[in-house]
């Protein structure tokens, strides 16, 4: 039996640390007193105030902005990504499995243009993206931050790939048995893409979640903002009027932005592997 190098164990310990103890600091920091922090800097070790933060935070108004609460851009960020995430698995599959199994003459020049769209971010197609979005009528709504960024040139890739591997008996099969095009898809296809599905799910969440550049743009009401652009506001909003900075409220919020996707992760990590690289089926 192989014995993996102590060197190897020392190598992903190292690479760990690295990128946990950031996230550390900042717990260890949201739990002092503001005096604290501005007095000594960042924190190693946590401090008394833990309940006090957080408790503030997430519920009391005007405790992180003006008028809303870190439990108000939770449930934001909670829309948008799950939002973000399903409306992408849908039109991902419904574009893969038009490309793979009707075969229509454009089909394979079409998918190549979806493809080429990986080259293009949203910074390049933001104005065109929000004066759509304008004309409908939708800024400042859930349905404005979520409905333009659903297609999804990876998804499409990814689903493309895996019905590919679907053998063609099944479709002969499902043809005897006189299934439709939508009972195919339906019946057959999304209960063998159950793991895909998740592990598509898992990265457009977290995608999602951590959009920064559109809600900025879309939302102009506190009570639309997500946690990430809260993040952002707070600097603003705890050093007007010449108060003392309320730093460790901003750190705490940060806390609260990376659990959810941490969470998510950690739940379905098993079917996120699962789904990447599966390759019976």
């Amino acid at each position: 039996m192989d014995r993996t190098p102590i060197s190897t164990h020392i190598i992903l310990i190292i690479g760990a640390l690295f990128m946990t103890l950031p996230v550390w600091v900042a717990f260890a920091t949201s739990t002092h007193a503001p005096e604290t922090i501005l007095r000594e800097g960042l924190q190693f070790w946590p401090g008394p105030h833990l309940i006090e933060t957080y408790n503030e935070v997430l519920f009391v108004e005007g405790g992180v902005m003006k008028q809303v609460t870190a439990t108000t851009m939770l449930k934001n960020s909670m829309i948008l990504g799950i939002g973000f995430a399903i409306g992408k698995v849908i039109i991902s599959m419904l574009a893969a499995y038009a490309i793979v199994y009707f075969r229509f003459r454009l089909g394979v020049p079409l998918f190549w243009i979806i493809f080429m769209t990986l080259l293009l971010p949203l910074e390049v197609r933001i104005i065109p993206s929000y004066e759509v979005v304008a004309n409908m009528g939708l800024l400042d709504t859930q349905t404005g931050l979520i409905l333009p960024l659903i297609a999804s040139a990876t998804g499409t890739f990814f689903f493309r790939q895996f019905f590919r591997s679907v053998p063609d008996e099944l479709l002969e099969a499902a043809r005897l048995d006189g299934a439709t095009a939508w009972g195919f898809f339906k019946d057959i296809l999304v209960p063998l893409s159950r793991t895909m599905i998740a592990a598509i799910l898992i990265i457009m969440f977290v995608v999602g979640w951590n959009q920064y550049l559109w809600p900025l743009i879309m939302t102009t009401k506190e009570e639309n903002y997500t946690l990430v652009i809260g993040i952002k506001q707070i600097y603003q909003v705890l050093n007007e009027g010449g108060e003392l900075p309320q730093f460790q409220k901003a750190f705490a919020l940060t806390i609260l932005a990376t659990l959810p996707p941490v969470m998510v992760v950690l739940i379905f990590q098993r079917w996120f592997v699962k789904g990447l690289v599966e390759s019976e089926k």
